[in-house]
Order: structure tokens, then C-alpha cells, then sequence
């Protein structure tokens, strides 16, 4: 159990984008051949975003299954319940050994500028149609997925909280390690399919302790 908030570290980088990503958003605003599956996007600009919880549910859920820590309740899996694995650990936990996440991951802008989208058919994005077949009648039904494309760049930062009765190096190395899992994997929806491969640069950390806070 935690008890005094000793140093937080900052977490920043840059998020580029190997294949194209979709992150499912609202469809209300749908247009006559249109897209039928819409990124999510800033309201206030309209530009594509990386959600915190995307990427969080992700590092997660892949540090889990390298560990093979997944909690499995008479057939129903789950997060780990124990704060003694790295994933409880550095993502908290809940039930009786109840622990808050050590690690806040926040929304990642767009970094990428607009002239960089002038060949896409759609603000920032690209419509992308892919044809499901029907296995017993053969018959065809086209969809199309808007997509952020190849190429974008987005900005990372995450906030790494150690308490005093934390091990700092273990949390900080788990952090790296579900960071490389993810590279490996993919974020967002319809990875088998190739979308959301990210590759992740310029990773930095920057430790601010209680006389940061204090003087600045």
C-alpha cells in the first residue's frame, strides 16, 4: 500500500504510424459514400487522436499475456487481481488487494501538420474498402474504414507515479517492456488485418521529485 508520493516521471516520445489506424469513433455525423466505420476525432479540430485508454488497454493487456498473469475466474477472464504481478503492479488492481494504476497515459495529439495530408481523400485520413465474402452464398459485401494513414506522427506522454514503498526500477522497466510489446503488436482495430502496426521515437524520461514541485 502506498504511502507518500515521492517522485513522478514524465514519459514523453513521438507515436509514428507503420500502417494505417483506425480507432473507432461516433458515426453520427455519416455521409452519402462515405466511410461506414469513423475514426475518433477531436471536436474542436477535427483532428484524429490516440485515446490514453487505447493505448494503456493495450500495454496491459499484452504485458499480461507475456507474464501469463490474466485472471481466470471459473472461465471468465479478466486483469490480474494481484498487485504482486508487473501488470497489477503498474496498473493496478482491483477486488480485496485493491491498488490505483501507478501510470497515467494521456490522449495523443496529432504532431503530423496539414500539408502533410494534401493527397488523402478525407481530412487527415484515408477511406480504405475491403470486401467480406459470404462463405456459403459468395456473395461480396464491400465496407469501408476511414483510416489515419502510414506515416503520422503522434505525441506520446505518459506520468509515472513512485510512492516510497515502490520498487521505481521495476516499475520504470515495465513500462519499457509493454512499449516494446506494443510495437510488436498492434493499436486499435483490425491489427490482423494490418492496420495499427506504431513504431515508438525519441522516448524520454524525466524524473520531477518534491523540490520540483516546491520551487517551480
Amino acid at each position: 500500500m502506498e504511502n507518500k508520493l515521492v517522485k513522478k516521471i514524465i514519459v514523453k516520445g513521438e507515436i509514428v504510424l507503420k500502417t494505417g489506424l483506425h480507432i473507432g469513433g461516433t458515426n453520427s455525423s455519416l455521409n452519402i459514400g462515405g466511410p461506414d466505420k469513423f475514426v475518433v476525432r477531436n471536436p474542436l479540430n477535427n483532428q484524429p487522436y490516440i485515446p490514453g485508454s487505447s493505448l494503456k488497454g493495450k500495454m496491459r493487456s499484452l504485458l499480461e499475456l507475456m507474464e501469463g498473469t490474466i485472471h481466470n475466474d471459473k472461465g471468465s477472464f479478466g486483469p490480474t487481481k494481484d498487485p504482486k504481478d508487473k501488470a497489477g503492479n503498474l496498473f493496478g488492481t482491483v477486488g480485496e488487494n485493491q491498488q490505483p494504476s501507478r501510470l497515467i497515459v494521456r490522449d495523443s495529439p496529432l504532431l503530423s501538420k496539414m500539408e502533410e495530408f494534401k493527397n488523402t481523400d478525407l481530412p487527415y485520413t484515408e477511406s480504405k474498402t475491403e470486401v467480406a465474402i459470404d462463405r456459403i452464398t459468395a456473395k461480396a459485401n464491400p465496407r469501408t474504414f476511414e483510416r489515419v494513414p502510414a506515416g503520422a506522427r503522434f505525441g506520446l506522454e505518459m506520468i509515472l507515479n513512485i510512492f516510497d514503498s515502490d520498487d521505481e526500477n521495476r516499475l520504470v522497466e515495465s513500462v519499457k517492456e509493454s512499449l516494446k510489446l506494443v510495437q510488436d503488436d498492434y493499436v486499435g482495430g483490425h491489427g490482423s488485418r494490418g492496420y495499427g502496426q506504431i513504431e515508438i521515437i525519441n522516448l524520454e524520461f524525466e524524473t520531477r521529485d518534491k523540490a520540483h514541485y516546491e520551487t517551480n
